[in-house]
């Protein structure tokens, strides 16, 4: 299990107690888009769904073995579930980060945002103010802000496993992930998104940044507790609380999208770190920040 993964999930049972051994699986939907879960307890919780990773997605074998025992969820211990961080591959992992949002989310229901946090619904990007003049690096082809850098100016790089995902304007852009080691430390501002913790790339890829460099991580599969990515450099979150889960999973079961299930199921949200004054002049933030719209 990756380390951040592991330590997530720790500092969360410890601030549950007890009251993790009793929680269990009430739902949980595979979407095509997302994978979505509700406890026992009513919180919800979301990861990408990992549809490239998903080996020959036909009914075959290799298929039923990657799903994550279909039908024998409901009342699934929540703790068995985690143990795919570890051994399950990438869909099985998936179902255990839901989870773990899930739990993330049960504890900031019952006791809020971590001391040291600030919150708000706007974009990640606005907490990390990234100025025009800035070297971005973004690690997986999202969409909304390839559209916002391209539209701006901003110098950018869009880091990537499969070009197939890019346009075709997209592409003068485009670096392979086998370039990460080469184009992440020249970033002003590192943008990751959550589906590096499916694929076990997240900790490796936040190692390469400069020191200095203000890094984000965003998307529905981050999980929202922030001091294990603090630690590795990262210090601004944007994710994902779910409102009602409930409606959430039925939006998943029918294909639904973040399109269909934000300001309804779900809202965004952005945690951060204040900025130590020492370090403000090594990111060099502040002046007129670049501010795209998470869609």
């Amino acid at each position: 299990m990756a380390e951040l993964l592991k330590h997530i999930r720790d500092d969360v049972a410890a601030r549950l107690g007890p009251a993790l051994d009793g929680l269990t699986i009430e739902r949980a939907v595979l979407g095509l888009f997302f994978v979505g879960v509700k406890l026992d307890n009513g919180a919800g919780g979301l990861c990408a769904t990992p549809l490239q990773d998903i080996p020959q997605a036909v009914c075959c074998p290799s298929s039923a073995q990657a799903m994550p025992a279909p039908g024998k969820l409901r009342g699934r211990p929540v703790a068995q579930v985690l143990l795919d961080l570890e051994r399950g591959g990438p869909l099985r992992r998936a179902l255990a980060i839901a989870t773990l949002n899930a739990l993330v989310e049960s504890v900031l229901r019952a006791q809020g945002i971590p001391a040291g946090t600030q919150s708000d619904t706007g974009d990640a990007l606005t907490a990390l103010a990234i100025e025009p003049h800035q070297q971005v690096v973004l690690v997986g082809g999202f969409a909304p802000y390839l559209r916002a850098f391209m539209g701006s100016g901003q110098p950018f790089t869009v880091v990537e496993r499969d070009p197939v995902v890019l346009k075709p304007e997209e592409m003068p852009f485009y670096a392979p992930a086998s370039r990460a080691a080469e184009v992440i430390p020249r970033a002003d501002a590192l943008v990751v998104t959550g589906t590096t913790l499916i694929h076990d790339s997240l900790e490796d890829l936040l190692a390469l940044a400069r020191p200095g460099a203000a890094i984000a991580l965003i998307g529905p599969s981050v999980p929202l507790w922030p001091a294990p990515f603090v630690r590795r450099g990262a210090r601004v979150l944007g994710g994902v609380r779910v409102t009602d889960a409930d409606a959430l999973l039925d939006c998943l079961a029918e294909g639904g999208s973040g399109y269909h299930f934000f300001g309804r199921s779900a809202e965004r949200i952005t945690l951060h770190t204040p900025i130590a004054p020492d370090r403000q002049a090594a990111v060099r933030l502040g002046g007129s920040a670049f501010c795209p719209r998470f869609h």
